[in-house]
């Protein structure tokens, strides 16, 4: 999740499509990759449109990889890295890109850890210096880790537990989806796990992950790739080069059995439901299609879920959901991960009235797949979509360095286009009928606790 610091991007800092596409009807991103001797990844997408650049420095790890008894820890981690180096105090990148009028943050996701900023192009240097320093060391003090626990304790009380719902459609539905402590546990954390991070856990988590083979550098806006890699090899080339620990397997194969949870909520007004299916592997031939067929059942206004549910049978409030939702979406995920939803229900309405709803929609598409009229309203808008996500260089840095550390290749931007358009309705009805089954699905039901029925479990 990001962390509340500052706002993660401006809008419209470089509009070039028109430049870029004046020949061609595809519009293609300049990419360029280079990797230091060291083992970081450097991704470069040049754009002189804008006197700008957007940098997103992207390490291989999330809340998949911390340690067990640790939950929440690359979260508090992404937090310690704002506390200052011994050689640049806490405050240094307010000043240098703030001063300058740029904007920075950083976010914690399953699989990656991103740190994302825009400034003039002037300012490139002094902010990979910045990076390139906290890769090497933090200040790892007393002082600074309390400080920085106590204030994730606040994000989730202020999130979590101090908030209907709180969240529960993502952290509960883990839980009861997933079977690997990796996949199914609390990636905000819990106070206990956050009290018992040491010193001692936070320089070797840094050690470990925090290091040029772990990490991808992605620079886009006014700067040539031979420049931007003189510039990282400056400040990066000399930092050491450390051997990754061995990965662990974090695979699942699809459920087999559904998997049910009612819980209460205190503040609830109104029940609520949350729905998870297995999704596939990401690279797999299927994941396209999934992230189509997601954006036809829950994408927006004009999907099936919101048009038969919340329009035409009355059911639902409103319904939130898609493939990897709520922290990323169908390209960014390296392991397990969930189709997602999070619907509001009317009281007067039942959890099996509002599941045989959502079947019979799914029903629909895993029978009929789509008509072409509408599956080329979703191509056009998942389109818009993918080339609005490049538009500003921050997005471009901050997509290119996630593509390159996730799919291991930066240019899936360009290739993604194309494998939305190759998408055909048999493709949507085959990933319906394979994955969003009654065996693989998780639901929770959480009712307002004045209302609530009897609390029950079923077993995995």
């Amino acid at each position: 999740m990001a962390a509340s610091r500052l706002p993660v991007l401006v809008a419209g800092l470089c509009l070039a499509f028109a430049a870029h596409a004046a020949d061609t009807d595809t519009w293609k991103l300049p990419v360029a990759v280079k990797k230091l001797d060291n083992g970081l990844t450097v991704v470069v997408s040049e754009d002189h449109s804008s006197p700008t650049v957007g940098i997103s420095m992207v390490y291989h790890v999330g809340m998949r990889l911390e340690p067990q008894n640790r939950t929440g820890f690359a979260h508090l981690f992404e937090h310690l890295m704002f506390e200052g180096t011994p050689d640049a105090p806490k405050g240094t990148f307010e000043r240098v890109i703030q001063g300058g009028g740029g904007v920075f943050n950083g976010s914690t996701r399953a699989d990656y850890t991103n740190y994302i900023a825009s400034a003039p192009s002037s300012a490139l240097a002094p902010i990979l210096w910045m990076e390139a320093d906290r890769m090497k060391s933090l200040d790892f003090s007393a002082k600074n880790l309390a400080n920085q626990q106590n204030v994730v304790k606040e994000e989730i009380r202020v999130n979590v537990k101090n908030q209907p719902y709180g969240l529960f459609y993502w952290t509960d539905l883990n839980r009861l989806a997933f079977d690997k402590w990796a996949n199914n546990h609390d990636g905000y954390g819990s106070f206990k796990d956050l009290d018992h991070a040491s010193i001692a856990d936070v320089k070797t988590f840094h050690d470990t992950f925090y290091q040029p083979a772990n990490a991808v550098l992605g620079i886009a806006g006014d700067v040539t790739p031979a420049q931007a890699f003189a510039l990282a090899q400056k400040y990066f080339g000399q930092l050491p080069a450390r051997t990754l620990p061995q990965r662990p397997d974090v695979t699942e194969p699809l459920n087999t059995k559904p998997r049910h949870e009612e819980q209460t909520d205190a503040l609830a007004k109104v029940p609520a439901l949350a729905i998870g299916w297995k999704m596939p592997a990401r690279g797999s031939k299927d994941q396209v299609p999934m992230m189509v067929l997601s954006q036809l059942l829950v994408g927006d206004d004009a999907s099936r879920f919101y048009q038969g549910l919340v329009k035409g049978r009355e059911l639902l409030l409103n319904v939130n959901g898609g493939v990897n939702f709520p922290l990323g979406d169908g390209s960014d995920y390296a392991g397990p991960t969930l189709l997602g939803l999070f619907a509001l229900y009317k009281p007067n309405a039942t959890p099996d009235q509002v599941l045989a709803a959502i079947d019979e929609e799914i029903g629909k598409v895993a029978s009929d797949g789509v008509d072409d009229a509408t599956l080329a309203r979703l191509k056009t808008k998942m389109l818009a979509d993918w080339y609005g996500g490049l538009e500003s260089f921050l997005g471009r840095a901050d997509t290119l360095a996630k593509l390159q550390t996730l799919w291991g290749d930066a240019n899936v931007a360009n290739r993604m286009p194309g494998w939305i358009e190759a998408v055909s309705s048999d493709d949507i009805r085959r990933v319906a009928r394979t994955y969003l089954t009654d065996a693989n699905r998780s639901v929770i039901v959480r009712r307002p606790a004045a209302a609530a029925a009897p609390a029950t479990k079923t077993a995995k």
